[in-house]
């Protein structure tokens, strides 16, 4: 299909459920340049467009139809890329994909070989993808099968060895060749037998990079497989004419030279690096193979009776119950039934002590059952687990882009010209500036800086950090959104966190209640009970858990209503009731005892939460709540002051409380009484005396203050994680994750920009060097064959300077 063709396409759309909806999307169609033609079929939930711009139509008619708050039915999808070489391949493909008629976005990330396409599905097709990546020399993985899956890992592991073994044969033909080319050049037949010696090197060992150079020249394209083939190819053929035909020099008064040795040397240093580079590729992608590998393949089933079976995790329905035998991984999330463990859940939470499990406690597919015996019914299987999440979260991650990523893509692009470009020009100069030796000193050089140049490291810098940095998160417990979460976390110098939940447990409990003196406390506790078991809020659950135990009978409330930040209340026989804080309660002119104030007072300065429980004139009685300081909330609010970011605490609770809180975990600035809302406020109030601000909060009740936020952290257990929402989700509750994550972002940019000034330093030094830069000062040339080694070496020094992150301590 010509992209300038007019052609008709088909747009399904979501959210368009009235004629209203369909004449506002027609409507911002008709402002769409490209479109030639336009409607919407409200029956077929679907717009009408006909173009003769597909490519840039097509994303502007999606981008308008999102704007206008309506959506577009696309598939978003990653699949592996086979064949890419360097950098520039990847962006190669990423333009080609991007071409592609109903392709929105598209990234190839070199790192991990893996393609991200989001595409409408009426309008692209998968096969089309492959088969216009085949076109360029690559190839496109579209079977997700697990046996397509399998088929790719044999393949790569086929890959791994021809490589290996081609390499170890080059070598082996070049150490002769060396040896020849420096010690006995003077031998008789010395050029023929180094002929014999490079041929196989270049023409059958070093084929791959001939065949793609040919494919990218094909279309008009040039990547890394075009500088060596170029370099080495033109050294082997020009020594192949100077061995047939030397008088042709010698009749002009110069020397014969012949570079079998070089041309052969470079390829075998290149495959040598690609190896190098393949190998420690393989092991920044080693955290997702381990939790891919957390994932048991067989789980045993009790059926009605107790008849026991085992049987494929992939056939386990929900409702089923299973058995977790001791030393076995927990298959599928599910409650405890039966029986009583403990499980090591630190590969998903970090935390290294065993959690106890009994009846009516979840339980996570890939945790490791240890001495007792489980019986569990399955809630979630598939790709509904938390383990699941997790491995999608953090593949999603390891394949996203920084944005420092897209201006080292754009210098890849035209990487590869430029540096031909300086190599035609170094040889011209050479032949004019050059004297007797001009011309070969000239092709020489023109080979050495089609040699040493190469956008592979500059690919690299960035993804294999990324990939690393993304893995070691999620093994304590981090799941980062994508690399951008990383590069703004970076830059925090500000933290607020909620104080329940984040700096405390999170599980409030009723330590006293004090009534009125006279109060009728038994019909009261009926009231109260059943005014707060009608609320959601965590405080609401400590008094309704407290009165459960006492065994207090309901009574019927009227006209219940809960007011965020403002208690509860209700009518109970034409009495109106309320139970809320004291700022809110002194706002409705209720009295307060002295006696029981007092005694709120002594609560208070204890770190305690006080409530109050009043009618319409006077209270009734204060009850304390209390919520213990999580164990490691003031070595975390150390560690970051340490980290020089301040702490902030807003809380919706008292001033007193929340100053007895942050002076126990040391916190200086706190603001208590605050509203949602309030929290927003406060961030926005940072952010525009420049600070960069981070949110903790649990994802539900500080909404709003995380999507203001720079950097959104989510806390939770697994289960109720706001994976969605967060820029990042740390799965312990234990505080201590925060300064671990903020550690782990500092360290992975500084490993990105070290990658990539020692990537940009490298050829910004190198191929002036190589272009003879230094022979009119010195007298010094660089030797292809030394560049050839120069460049093997900068991508896998990059490749294992990612690696350091694996080992370093957050």
């Amino acid at each position: 299909m010509e992209a300038n063709t007019k052609q008709k396409y088909y747009i399904p759309l979501s959210g368009v459920d009235s004629e209203h909806c369909a004449l506002i999307v027609d409507k911002g169609l008709g402002e769409v340049t490209d479109l030639l033609d336009h409607k919407v079929e409200l029956n077929n939930r679907r717009a009408v467009i006909t173009t003769d711009n597909v490519e840039d139509a097509i994303p502007k008619a999606v981008a308008t139809i999102r704007d206008l708050g309506y959506d577009v039915e696309t598939v978003k999808k990653t699949y592996p890329v086979t064949g890419m070489s360097c950098a520039s391949c990847a962006t190669s493909v990423e333009s080609m994909l991007k071409a592609q008629p109903g392709v929105l976005n598209a990234s190839v990330n070199y790192a991990n070989s893996t393609a991200s396409v989001e595409y409408v599905p009426t309008i692209a097709h998968v096969e089309d993808f492959k088969k216009t990546i085949q076109s360029i020399g690559y190839d496109l993985v579209i079977d997700e099968s697990d046996e397509a899956a399998e088929s790719l890992e044999t393949m790569q592991a086929e890959h791994a060895k021809a490589l290996r073994n081609r390499t170890i044969l080059s070598l082996v033909f070049s150490v002769p060749l060396v040896i020849i080319g420096m010690f006995f050049m003077d031998m008789p037949n010395a050029n023929y037998i180094m002929w014999v010696l490079a041929t196989p090197v270049i023409l059958v060992f070093g084929r791959q990079f001939f065949i793609n150079a040919w494919k990218q020249a094909r279309h008009r394209s040039a990547n890394m497989d075009t500088l060596v083939a170029m370099s080495t190819g033109i050294a082997y053929l020009f020594s192949v004419f100077n061995t047939l035909y030397p008088e042709f020099w010698h009749n002009r008064g110069l020397h014969a030279h012949v570079y079998f040795e070089a041309a052969a040397v470079v390829i075998a240093f290149i495959l040598l690096g690609k190896m190098l580079e393949e190998r420690a590729k393989s092991n920044t992608s080693s955290a997702i193979k381990k939790l891919i590998g957390l994932q048991p393949k067989t789980v045993t089933i009790i059926h009605q009776g107790g008849h026991q079976m085992e049987i494929p995790v992939a056939q386990v329905k929900i409702g089923d119950l299973l058995l977790a035998k001791p030393g076995e991984k927990i298959a599928v999330d599910g409650v405890v039934s039966s029986g009583s463990s403990f499980v090591d859940e630190s590969m998903l939470t970090g935390e290294p002590i065993a959690v106890k499990k009994e009846s009516g406690a979840k339980v996570y597919s890939g945790t490791i059952n240890q001495k007792g015996s489980l019986q569990f019914t399955a809630e979630k299987v598939g790709g509904d687990t938390v383990l699941a999440h997790i491995i999608k979260a953090v593949q999603e991650a390891q394949g996203s882009k920084a944005p420092v990523q897209k201006l080292v893509d754009k210098i890849a692009g035209i990487f590869v010209p430029i540096v031909i470009g300086i190599s035609v020009l170094s040889l011209i100069a050479w032949v004019i500036l050059g004297g007797d030796n001009g011309i070969t000193q000239g092709l020489m050089a023109m080979v050495t800086v089609l040699v040493i140049a190469c956008p592979c490291a500059l690919g690299l810098a960035t993804p294999t950090a990324i990939m690393v940095g993304v893995g070691k998160g999620a093994e304590n417990g981090i799941l980062i959104k994508d690399a951008e979460s990383l590069e703004r976390a970076y830059k925090l110098d500000s933290i607020i966190l909620d104080k329940t939940g984040t700096i405390t447990e999170g599980k409030p409990e009723v330590t006293d209640i004090v009534w009125k003196e006279g109060a009728e406390s038994n019909v009261l506790s009926a009231i109260l009970y059943s005014l707060e078991a009608q609320s959601e809020h965590p405080l609401a659950d400590a008094v309704t858990r407290y009165f459960d135990k006492y065994n207090v009978a309901k009574v019927e409330i009227n006209h219940f209503e809960s007011i965020t930040g403002k208690g509860v209340s209700g009518m109970y026989r034409g009495n109106h009731y309320h139970v809320a804080s004291l700022k809110a309660i002194k706002e409705h002119g209720v009295k307060v005892n002295p006696a029981l104030q007092q005694k709120a007072d002594a609560w208070l300065k204890d770190a305690a939460t006080v409530i109050w429980f009043t009618d319409h004139t006077q209270a009734l009685a204060a009850i304390a709540i209390a919520d213990k300081i999580k164990e490691s909330s003031a070595e975390a609010i150390k560690r970051l002051q340490e980290l020089g970011i301040t702490p902030y605490m807003l809380t919706g609770d008292n001033p007193q409380t929340a100053q007895a809180v942050a002076r126990k975990v040391g916190i200086e600035q706190f603001k208590a009484e605050t509203l949602p809302e309030d929290k927003a406020a406060f961030i926005k109030t940072l952010q525009n005396q420049g600070h960069v601000v981070a949110m903790v909060g649990d994802g539900i009740n500080d909404s709003q203050a995380l999507a203001r936020a720079d950097i959104s952290i989510a806390m939770g257990k697994g289960t109720d994680i706001a994976m969605d929402v967060a820029r990042m989700t740390l799965i312990s509750s234990d505080l201590m994750s925060i300064p671990k994550a903020i550690a782990l972002s500092r360290k992975t940019v500084g490993v990105i920009k070290q990658n990539l000034f020692w990537a940009f330093i490298y050829n910004v030094i190198g191929i002036p060097i190589a272009a003879g830069l230094l022979y009119p000062v010195n007298g010094f040339l660089l030797n292809p064959m030394v560049a050839g080694a120069a460049m093997a070496l900068s991508s896998v020094s990059v490749v294992t300077n990612s690696l350091r992150l694996k080992w370093s301590k957050l």
